[in-house]
């Protein structure tokens, strides 16, 4: 097993990513025959409806992970909640899944992506510099997920 230090959790929701402020998280591959991870995220509490819910429901989300350095490139997994634990005013939420195929060239897909909406100078620069901090889901990933649907 390897164990890394997670940086910033988001999840899908409406085709938006939701972002989870943490405490803390650390994110496990557990290096087994089927390939699975175990993100633990420590949040606050005001959280735990929203994760019961979904462990409820036994949803497959899309978590948008940050590992190790805040300027490394987002992880992708598929992942559904195992267990939410509260601990005194905060909660322990513990997520399995597997990794999703690597994401890679993020920017050069945004620029892209950009490009074609028209955009070019100035307003290129802010809206790309934005995009970046904001990690909005790509057009071609939002139309892969659809045909998948």
């Amino acid at each position: 097993m390897k164990t890394f230090k997670m940086i910033s959790v988001g999840i899908l929701v409406d085709d938006k990513i939701l972002d989870f402020p943490l405490i803390d998280g650390i994110i496990i591959n557990q290096e087994n025959s089927h390939r699975m991870w175990i993100l633990e995220l420590f949040i606050d509490q005001q959280y735990e409806k929203q994760f019961e819910d979904w462990k409820a429901s036994e949803e497959l989300l899309e978590a948008s992970v940050v590992i190790s350095y805040p300027e490394n490139e987002p992880a992708g997994f598929r992942v559904a909640v195992d267990t939410v634990q509260r601990i005194g005013e905060n909660i322990s939420v513990l997520l399995k899944g597997r990794l999703k195929r690597a994401r890679t060239q993020y920017a050069e897909h945004l620029l892209e992506e950009l490009i074609t909406e028209g955009l070019s100078g100035e307003a290129l620069l802010r809206r790309f510099e934005s995009d970046m901090r904001e990690r909005p889901r790509l057009k071609k990933d939002r139309e892969e997920r659809e045909r998948r649907e």
